[in-house]
């Protein structure tokens, strides 16, 4: 290799390896090192540097090749790599990234993989579907003057991941302080039975309702998903009274599902005979009307023969009417027809107890 050729003198002294680093420069890196670690270490290093240059440069670490323009450029090379290299961030599927430039709000980062500009620029991440909740509760004053003691829990989600982070302090603590406002409103307006049975859907509804118009104006960055009111209880001191009042109104609602119950039961049946009756009442309307037609109809076939015949035609309408009448009577009446005569009545005893054998 070059740093075992013979000398121009002809010797291998060390008079002769100087004059040849005087000629070549590059010679003098070009021997043999005791310690080639930091020869790999800045491998790298030169030969970029000689890249950089043109060719024409050494090493930058020669102070005799290099100047100090040179290093400060590498140096500075190497910090905006360093800067680069550590710019990169990702952003999950769940997250939004809000970029600041210089204190400023930029843009804010669907998810993926971003970069920004380290000393310049910041970057905070916010899950918009994670679902939060908070809870208020406490010792509140109802409309006819009662205490209960009330909770209710509000679960919410981030929206505007800027309003979030730069509108309000702290939107966490302001939603909490404003659930517990809106509570105590709507408890203020309702009465302690009303808290503390059926009333409770209207006291949620009321709040939640309330709690959206209260929150509107700050932009805090978050929306309302749920609200739940909890169980409200009474103090302690009258606890007992009033589960006894509350036993009282359960078994007032147990009553009226009961009777309602019986209502149910009885009226189908009332109505289905009411319709059974209306039914044989106009059937017997229909019977008595078709007969009644009939009966004229029978009349007016009668009427012009009466009109030429009247005695005869009374008289065997007399004898047809008796006969039907006493066709279906048992009895059998003789008159002996002298006046102030007593009328004999004749019962045919073995008539009747044929009848009644058959019967």
């Amino acid at each position: 290799m070059s740093w075992n050729e013979p000398s121009d003198r002809g010797d291998g002294s060390d008079s002769g390896r100087e004059d040849r680093e005087r000629r070549d420069p590059w010679q003098r890196d070009r021997r043999p090192q005791n310690d080639s670690s930091d020869d790999d270490g800045f491998a790298f290093i030169t030969d970029f540097w000689k890249k950089l240059s043109g060719g024409n440069g050494g090493s930058p670490f020669d102070k005799k090749s290099s100047s100090p323009a040179k290093g400060a450029m590498l140096i500075l090379l190497l910090v905006v790599l360093g800067i680069a290299a550590t710019g990169f961030y990702t952003v999950r599927e769940a997250e939004r990234s809000v970029v600041l430039s210089l204190g400023k709000f930029e843009k804010v980062e669907e998810p993926g993989l971003h970069w920004y500009c380290p000393f310049l620029q910041s970057y905070k991440t916010v899950d918009i579907q994670m679902v939060r909740s908070t809870r208020s509760k406490g010792s509140m004053l109802t409309q006819d003057e009662n205490v209960v003691n009330v909770e209710m829990e509000v679960q919410y989600r981030i929206d505007n991941p800027v309003n979030y982070l730069y509108q309000t302090v702290n939107p966490d603590d302001s939603l909490n302080q404003a659930t517990d406002s809106a509570l105590r409103y709507v408890i203020g307006h309702t009465s302690m039975d009303d808290v503390l049975t059926n009333g409770r859907e209207r006291v949620r509804q009321a709040t939640r309702e309330l709690l959206g118009n209260i929150i509107s104006p700050y932009k805090m960055g978050l929306s309302i998903v749920d609200v739940n009111f909890l169980p409200a209880r009474a103090p302690e001191e009258v606890k007992a009274a009033f589960d006894d009042a509350i036993a009282a109104q359960e078994d007032e609602q147990r009553f009226k599902r009961e009777a309602v119950a019986y209502k149910n039961e009885v009226i189908p049946k009332a109505e289905g005979k009411a319709r059974r009756l209306l039914e044989e009442a106009e059937g017997y309307q229909r019977e008595v009307v078709a007969k009644a037609r009939g009966d004229v109809a029978r009349f007016e076939k009668i009427l012009p023969e009466y009109l030429r015949s009247p005695e005869v035609t009374r008289r065997r309408i007399y004898l047809e009417t008796m006969e039907e009448v006493y066709g279906s009577n048992p009895k059998v009446i003789i008159n002996t027809g002298s006046k102030g005569a007593q009328q004999l009545m004749y019962l045919p005893l073995e008539e009747l107890i044929k009848k009644g054998g058959k019967q």
